[in-house]
C-alpha cells in the first residue's frame, strides 16, 4: 500500500476545491491504526496488538463479530474538521461535497468494491438538510450511490450513549436485495465516532448476502 499523504490522497490531474491553507488545517492519519477503524493508537493504552478496545468489542460480541471488514477514515476530528462538517451538515454548505470529495477519492480508488452506497438519511433529516450529506460526496467523486438501504429508525443518535447505540433495533432495511448477493459492499459516510450506524447497515447487508462490507469516512472521531 502507497504511503499516505497528501501527495497520495490528491491527484495533480483533478480539479483541487481545498486551497493549501485548509488542507493543511486537517490532520492527516498517517501513523499507526486499528486495523479495523483507522483509529490512532499513538499515546493511547486502550489498544491490544493492533486493534483498538472498541473494535474487540465489536469483533467480541458474536451478534456483530465479521460484519464489518473495515472502516477507513483520512483526517482526525479536529475542531476544525468538526466544523467543516457541521456547517456541510447541518447550515447546507453543499458546496464542500466537492471538496470533502476531493480529500476521498484518491483513497476510493486504491480500494476495491462491487457498489459504492451511502447512509440513508430519514425523510425528516433530509427534508431538514435537503440534501443527504454522504450520498452528495459519493456524486461529487464522480460515481453512482446505490439506493440498497432506507432508514427505519428516525431518532437522531449523537446525543445517546455507545452503549443506547448499539442496542437501538435495526435501523435500516434493504429496499433492493439482488444488488448486493456475493457483492463487495463500500459505504461511504463522514465520520466514524462509536462505529454503531455502520455496523448496524454492515450487519444487515451481510445477513442479505453481501460478500464482504466495509466504509470509506472523511473523519475518524
Amino acid at each position: 500500500m502507497p504511503q499516505i499523504g497528501w501527495n497520495y490522497l490528491f491527484s495533480k490531474q483533478e480539479p483541487q476545491y481545498l486551497c493549501e491553507f485548509c488542507i493543511n488545517r486537517f490532520t492527516l492519519i498517517d501513523e499507526e491504526t486499528c486495523n479495523k477503524c483507522s483509529r490512532p493508537l499513538r499515546d493511547t493504552e486502550y489498544k491490544q496488538s493492533n486493534l483498538c478496545f472498541d473494535c474487540i468489542r465489536w469483533e467480541t460480541d458474536p451478534q456483530w463479530k465479521g460484519c464489518l471488514e473495515r472502516n477507513y477514515s483520512l483526517v482526525t476530528y479536529t475542531d476544525f474538521c468538526k466544523e467543516a462538517i457541521a456547517r456541510y451538515k447541518f447550515r447546507g454548505d453543499y458546496i464542500l461535497s466537492y471538496a470533502f470529495a476531493s480529500l476521498m477519492k484518491g483513497k476510493l480508488n486504491s480500494l476495491q468494491y462491487d457498489q459504492l452506497i451511502s447512509i440513508p438519511l430519514s425523510d425528516e433529516r433530509l427534508y431538514e438538510r435537503g440534501f443527504n450529506q454522504s450520498e452528495a460526496i459519493i456524486i461529487a467523486m464522480g460515481a453512482y450511490p446505490e439506493s440498497i438501504l432506507a432508514r427505519t429508525h428516525t431518532e437522531k443518535q449523537s446525543k445517546k450513549s455507545r452503549s443506547e447505540r448499539i442496542h437501538l433495533p435495526q435501523v435500516f432495511q434493504i429496499t433492493t436485495p439482488d444488488k448486493i448477493k456475493h457483492k463487495k459492499i463500500l459505504i461511504i459516510d463522514d465520520i466514524y465516532t462509536t462505529g454503531s450506524t455502520i455496523h448496524h447497515a454492515a450487519k444487515l447487508l451481510k445477513e442479505g448476502g453481501a460478500e464482504s462490507v466495509s466504509s470509506l469516512t472523511i473523519a475518524r472521531g
